[in-house]
């Protein structure tokens, strides 16, 4: 969520690669544009037939029955696949490696100790043996997440009047999971108590953790080697969430734990780009870290996350393959911390994982003027909004940055949580409550958010009054002189939104959970705009789209179809983890195909695939819209994702996704 770099490098780790550019000018989330899971956040749940009505995520609940041990899609991977393997109790970790170890083609990458889940990596004929297996709970996909100043935003907040009162966290402790951490920044004054790393090597992946190994329980030093590329530190972004923390929160001692690698080839085309990326498998570890640091005495009361993954509507609960962080979210916030997660920078009316999750306390942006920012995700979701726009913070080096975007809002909440903690003690749901309801209303049609206050939540009052905002969240910045919050709610008709290739500020991209927290390798010396849904008035084919991906023959800019590309990603279960389309050359080969492969059934299907998804990001069709008799295009595309990974029948799908959504605008 890189907005833009005032001072210097950037706010979140920019976790996707490449900045994201503008998806031409950012179109008004619909109230169902975050309704997809994205990949490679979890599949999504049952789809109904596309003859069906559409569920509402919000009302997701977990299956009745259970849910395949085997992720849906893992057997057609004859390449392999890294996944995590879930086992009834630690005890079963040992026999179970043992036996994947022993599989054709199977490597067990990583046995935790003292844990229920072990990572290996193998083809889907060997996975399918291993989840016969009754010890084995559950086989899916070790996804990536990425990662979604000050005096100013404290005032905001009233931050600085609390301190002045003697509240200032003191005897609490807050943990930051992110980037790693430049402990001897100046600006934390030896705060800094404890620290750890947890960081894949696989592949083109190289861990980030100090000792070159994957695990470090000693440092999570965001100043090590591997770090920088370029002259350029790819790790500043834990450094300025823990900043932002440590400012609301002064009195408070850090915890600070690095969950990124390098990937040395993020886009997987071999052109050598570089950026972050935290694979699950290495969150889960960090969550189980913090819950032993509590369970052994340290006095943690909120834990940030500024990441995420997918996009979800509603409450990702009932989605399977979050079982396993939903549960340890669950056990951190009944030992009595409070998880504190970013709502994601992606303009929608939902979150990502794990802010989707009902336990964890979900945050979103907001200007120091109580404006929502266009890219910041909003809606019933979010739990608090806070400041997130142009926010000085440290840096790698004792410098500091001037970020943007939902991860520099989330650390606000976990800093305001160790003052209330220090205020009274209480459960994380009950400090949330009064946090809730000192906060300052911010309204957008039927949807009230609070905005963080703590000085009312700490020292009494009536909250500010509430402000309204036109047009809604999802509009361009600086559309009209009415973008602004004022007093009252306006009734008058919203402005026809101007083109702007520049918004400003731009976020920082949020370290995802399936996250990918990708980081930019260059100096950031031109501001990358956020990646967001386009305003296209209408749907192209399959045909068209290979036009528009084909260097120098379409009309749409290289960076947009980028942008396209990976809003894509996050919206399917399909692309890119089932089907490589995550860069032009590749999105070009699945919409044009050639040889034999042209000819069949599966590759129709992805052409038309990769088309939906590409009119959908290129805003020129909306999930909610009608996709045939009581369809919808949300569920048109959930029916044919679910048919495709289950290696069913693909005959007559590639012709209705062209019906239904490429040939023309649905109503």
């Amino acid at each position: 969520m890189r907005l833009r770099a005032l001072v210097a490098t950037a706010i979140v780790l920019t976790i996707i690669p490449a900045a994201p550019a503008l998806a031409e000018n950012s179109p008004a989330p619909s109230p169902a544009a975050a309704e997809s899971p994205a990949a490679p956040s979890p599949a999504p749940e049952e789809s109904p037939a596309p003859d069906a009505a559409s569920p509402s995520p919000a009302e997701a609940t977990p299956p009745a029955t259970p849910a395949p041990k085997l992720e849906e899609g893992l057997t057609a991977d004859e390449d392999g696949a890294r996944v995590i393997v879930e086992v009834t109790a630690p005890a079963e970790t040992a026999p179970v490696a043992a036996q994947a170890q022993a599989l054709p083609g199977a490597e067990v990458v990583l046995q935790p100790a003292d844990t229920s889940f072990i990572v290996v990596e193998a083809t889907g004929d060997s996975l399918a043996a291993l989840a016969e297996d009754p010890r084995v709970v559950s086989v899916r996909r070790d996804r990536a997440y990425s990662p979604a100043a000050l005096a100013p935003n404290l005032g905001v907040i009233r931050a600085e009047e609390v301190h002045n009162t003697g509240i200032r966290g003191e005897n609490q402790t807050i943990a930051v999971i992110d980037t790693g951490i430049d402990a001897d920044h100046p600006s934390f004054g030896g705060k800094v108590v404890s620290q750890a790393c947890f960081s894949v090597a696989d592949g083109t992946s190289q861990t980030l953790c100090p000792n070159g190994q994957t695990t470090d329980l000693a440092s999570a030093d965001a100043e090590t080697p591997a770090c920088v590329h370029n002259g350029v530190n790819l790790c500043d972004h834990g450094t300025h969430v823990a900043g932002i923390a440590h400012a609301v929160a002064p009195g408070a001692d850090i915890v600070a734990v690095q969950v990124f690698s390098r990937d040395n080839d993020c886009y997987g085309d071999g052109g050598g780009e570089v950026c972050l990326t935290a694979y699950e498998s290495s969150i889960l570890l960090a969550l189980d870290h913090i819950a032993g640091l509590k369970d052994g005495g340290r006095n943690v009361v909120a834990v940030n996350l500024s990441l995420g993954g997918g996009l979800f509507e509603g409450s990702c609960d009932g989605h399977p393959e979050l079982q396993t962080m939903r549960q340890k979210v669950e056990a951190l916030r009944d030992k009595g911390v409070a998880v504190v997660a970013a709502a994601g920078n992606d303009g929608f009316a939902g979150g990502g994982a794990p802010g989707c999750l009902s336990a964890a306390v979900t945050v979103g942006a907001t200007g120091n003027d109580d404006r929502v920012p266009h890219w910041s995700n909003h809606g019933p979701t979010l739990d608090l909004f806070a400041p997130g726009v142009e926010i000085d913070s440290a840096v790698p080096g004792g410098l500091t940055q001037v970020y943007s975007g939902t991860s520099m809002a989330t650390p606000h909440v976990t800093g305001a949580f160790a003052l209330m903690a220090q205020k009274e003690a209480g459960a994380p749901d009950a400090l949330l409550g009064k946090l809730k309801a000192a906060g300052r209303p911010i309204v957008y049609g039927e949807v009230t958010v609070p905005r963080l206050d703590v000085g009312v939540a700490i020292l009494g009052g009536a909250p500010q009054p509430g402000v309204s905002q036109q047009p809604e969240p999802g509009g361009d910045p600086g559309d009209d002189p009415s973008d602004t919050p004022t007093p009252d709610p306006s009734s008058g008709p919203e402005p026809e939104p101007v083109p702007d290739d520049t918004p400003d500020p731009t976020p920082v991209p949020l370290p995802t959970v399936t996250v990918t927290v990708t980081v930019t390798a260059t100096p950031p010396a031109a501001a990358p705009a956020v990646c967001t849904r386009g305003k296209g008035r209408t749907t192209l084919t399959a045909a068209q789209w290979a036009v528009e991906v084909a260097r120098g023959r379409g009309t749409l800019p290289d960076e947009t179809l980028n942008c396209y590309l990976r809003l894509a990603a996050k919206a399917s279960t399909v692309f890119p983890e089932i089907t490589r389309a995550s860069t032009l050359g590749t999105a070009y080969r699945v919409l044009k195909p050639s040889g034999k492969a042209a000819k069949s059934a599966k590759a129709a299907f992805d052409r038309e695939l990769l088309a939906a998804w590409l009119n959908w990001a290129h805003g020129a069709v909306n999930l909610t819209a009608k996709a045939g008799g009581t369809s919808t295009v949300k569920t048109a595309l959930a029916s044919a994702e679910k048919r495709r990974l289950a290696r069913q029948s693909l005959s007559g799908a590639a012709s209705a996704l062209r019906k239904q959504v490429n040939t023309r605008r649905p109503a």
